[in-house]
C-alpha cells in the first residue's frame, strides 16, 4: 500500500500537494511589540468560527516570532488581502526583518496595524489557544471589524480577494462569480445545522 494511504504514514509532500487543492484566501495577521513596533505575518489558515459569540481562528506555527508577540499582548488584527497585494503578501511571508518598510498602515481600535488597501480587517483579542501539532489553533474574540469602501461597491471595479491555490497566487474571474444558491448569507452559512451540513 502507498505510504500516503496508510494511517499515520502520510508523506509530507503528498500532504502538501493534496491540501493544495483547497483554495484559500490570504490574510496578514498583525500586532505590535511592547515598544510599539508593528509586527505581522502572512497567514492562509484563517477562518470564521462563530457568530455568537463572534469568533475567528488562525493557526500560527509554534516557532512564529509574531505569534509570541500576539500571545504576549493578547491582541491581533486580521487583514484580508486584495488581489493586487501579492507583493505585500510575499513580503510578509518572507524573513525580511522590517516587513512594514514601505507598507502604509494605521492602528486599529486595539492598536494593531490595519494595512491600507486590504479588503477588510478584523480586530480581535485572544480568547483561547489550543495545541495543533506543529501549530497552535488560536481562537480570537472579534472586537471590531470593517470592510474597505471599495470592497462594498457592486460594480466591475470592485476589488477582489487574493487567493492561494496549488502553491500559486490566483484570483476570482469576474465572469465566473455567481451566488451560492444553497446559502443566503454568512449568518445562514455559520448557523445552519442540518443532516447535510458540512461545518
Amino acid at each position: 500500500m502507498d505510504p500516503a494511504q496508510q494511517p499515520g504514514g502520510i508523506d509530507a509532500r503528498t500532504f502538501r500537494n493534496v491540501l493544495g487543492q483547497f483554495c484559500t484566501g490570504v490574510t496578514i495577521i498583525t500586532t505590535t511589540a511592547e515598544d510599539g513596533a508593528p509586527i505581522g505575518f502572512a497567514c492562509q489558515s484563517f477562518a470564521a468560527l462563530s457568530l455568537d459569540p463572534p469568533l475567528v481562528l488562525f493557526c500560527p506555527t509554534k516557532q512564529s516570532r509574531s505569534w509570541s508577540e500576539i500571545a504576549e499582548n493578547g491582541r491581533f488584527c486580521v487583514n484580508v488581502l486584495a488581489e493586487n497585494q501579492q507583493e505585500t503578501c510575499a513580503r510578509f511571508g518572507s524573513r525580511e526583518p522590517d516587513k512594514f518598510a514601505g507598507i502604509p498602515w494605521h492602528p486599529s481600535p486595539l492598536g494593531s496595524p490595519i494595512i491600507e488597501g486590504a479588503l477588510a480587517h478584523i480586530d480581535c483579542t485572544v480568547a483561547t489557544v489550543h495545541d495543533g501539532g506543529d501549530h497552535f489553533v488560536v481562537f480570537g474574540r472579534v472586537q471590531s471589524l470593517s470592510e474597505a469602501a471599495s470592497a462594498a461597491v457592486s460594480d466591475s471595479k470592485v476589488q477582489r480577494p487574493l487567493l492561494f491555490y496549488r502553491g500559486q497566487y490566483t484570483a476570482i474571474e469576474p465572469d465566473k462569480t455567481v451566488p451560492a444558491q444553497w446559502r443566503d448569507d454568512l449568518e445562514s452559512f455559520l448557523t445552519t445545522t442540518s443532516l447535510d451540513t458540512w461545518l
